[in-house]
C-alpha cells in the first residue's frame, strides 16, 4: 500500500510550506508609541527553529523512503519529535521587549518608555506546520511496515562472482536485472 507513504510525503511537504511561510510572515509587532512607526518581526528574526524542523523532517522523510522498516520507524519517530518541538516553539516563543530591543535598538527601553507587543499570523502557521509533522510522524511510525520496499533492481547478486557477471554481459544479459 502506498497511501500511508503518500500521506506522510504530502504532510511533510505541507508542514515545510507552512513552517517556511511562518518564517517570513510577521511573528510579532512592536509599537514603541509616541508616534513612532511600529516594527514588524518575521518568524526568522524571532526564531529559526520551525523552519529548521521542517527542513530536517522533510530530509528524514526522503531518507525513510530508502530505508528498511526499522529505520523508517526511527526516522518517523524523529519527525514526530520535530513536530512536537515546532508546536512547542509556536506556542511558547514570544519575544520580550528586551529581546526585541537587542534586535532593533529603537525599541530599547533607553529610547522608549513603553513598547506594545502584538502577535502576528506566523505562530499560527508554525503551529499548523508542527501539527502536520506530528501527524506525518505518527502515520509513519504506525504504517512503516506497509510502505513499499526500496527497489533491488540495480543491486548485484551477492552470490554471483565477477566472472559470472562478465559471462552474462558477454551473453547479452544485464546482470543488474
Amino acid at each position: 500500500m502506498q497511501k500511508p507513504q503518500r500521506l506522510v510525503d504530502l504532510l511533510a511537504v505541507l508542514a515545510l510550506a507552512l513552517l517556511a511561510l511562518s518564517a517570513y510572515l510577521t511573528w510579532s509587532t512592536a509599537d514603541p508609541g509616541s508616534g513612532r512607526p511600529s516594527v514588524d518581526f518575521n518568524g526568522y528574526a524571532v526564531t529559526r527553529a520551525p523552519l529548521t524542523m521542517g527542513l530536517a523532517a522533510l530530509v528524514a522523510v526522503v531518507v525513510a523512503k530508502l530505508a528498511g522498516t526499522a529505520v523508517r520507524r526511527v526516522l518517523s519517530a524523529l519527525v514526530l519529535l520535530m513536530g512536537v518541538a515546532a508546536v512547542w516553539v509556536a506556542l511558547q516563543v514570544r519575544p520580550s521587549t528586551t529581546e526585541l530591543g537587542r534586535i532593533r535598538p529603537e525599541l530599547s527601553q533607553a529610547v522608549t518608555d513603553h513598547v506594545g507587543l502584538s502577535t502576528g499570523p506566523a505562530p499560527w502557521l508554525a503551529l499548523a506546520g508542527g501539527v502536520a509533522l506530528v501527524v506525518a510522524g505518527l502515520t509513519g511510525v504506525l504504517t512503516a511496515h506497509r510502505w513499499r520496499r526500496p527497489t533491488r533492481r540495480y543491486e548485484r547478486d551477492p552470490a554471483a562472482t565477477p566472472a559470472d557477471q562478465w559471462k552474462a554481459i558477454d551473453a547479452g544479459e544485464d546482470p543488474t536485472i
